[in-house]
């Protein structure tokens, strides 16, 4: 997610267009929304087969997400116009249209009672959250607007672990429809890029990171946890 926070700084100054970007993660972590404050105090001392669990800070809002089974986009962009519920549905069309290609058919939610006092963000799916027709909540998204470019990413929970999801948030869900176990990663991947060079009418071209990037990004990053230690 530095990665991520990189490229929106990279994009502000013109550095690079437009940006896409999925992944996932080595071992399961909880991110953390920005001003997300309140959070039960086991998750400090969780852990999965004799590993800790690991807790980040994402540059977004939100509340606690569970990275495990999952797969992590992030768009960077700019050029939007309205309310922040219109800017997230102008983003997220693509990907509404990029799982329906591959036959799962998504919709946005609407928030639930417990909202707000929810530390987790799939406990509720709100009008930014994209759920499957049975209710299931597929993916959960949230955004960072910094001078008129917008990063927002999000989890989509394909292949969750029950058993985990249950030791984090002491409560209970169900796996995904077949529809959506039955897909793989990288055929998710090619329609949600396929989908997306049509909505926003742009190429994108696959650019790794340079060695120079690396160490550009990981500066950044312990400047900023020294600056969030020292407040």
């Amino acid at each position: 997610m530095a990665i991520d926070r990189w490229l929106l700084q990279q994009h502000i100054t013109g550095k690079i267009p437009p940006a896409l970007r999925f992944y996932t993660w080595a071992n399961p972590t909880i991110s953390l929304g920005y001003h997300q404050r309140h959070y039960p105090e086991y998750w400090q001392s969780l852990t999965w087969h004799d590993r800790p669990i690991e807790l980040v800070k994402r540059p977004t809002g939100g509340r606690g997400v569970l990275h495990q089974g999952d797969l992590t986009y992030a768009f960077i962009g700019s050029g939007f116009v309205g309310k922040r519920a219109e800017i997230y549905q102008q983003i997220c069309q693509f990907i509404i249209d990029g799982w329906r290609s591959i036959g799962v058919d998504i919709q946005y939610g609407t928030a639930g009672t417990g909202y707000i006092h929810n530390p987790n963000c799939f406990g509720t799916a709100t009008s930014a959250d994209l759920v499957c027709a049975d209710g299931y909540k597929l993916i959960g998204s949230a955004q960072l607007i910094k001078s008129g470019a917008i990063l927002q990413h999000g989890s989509m929970r394909l292949n969750p672990d029950l058993e985990l999801f249950k030791q984090v948030f002491s409560e209970s869900i169900d796996l995904p429809p077949a529809a959506v176990l039955q897909l793989t990663i990288p055929q998710i991947i090619d329609a949600l890029i396929q989908a997306a060079t049509q909505h926003f009418q742009v190429k994108f071209e696959v650019e790794p990171l340079s060695d120079r990037e690396w160490l550009q990004i990981h500066s950044e990053d312990r400047d900023l946890t020294a600056d969030r230690a020292n407040i």
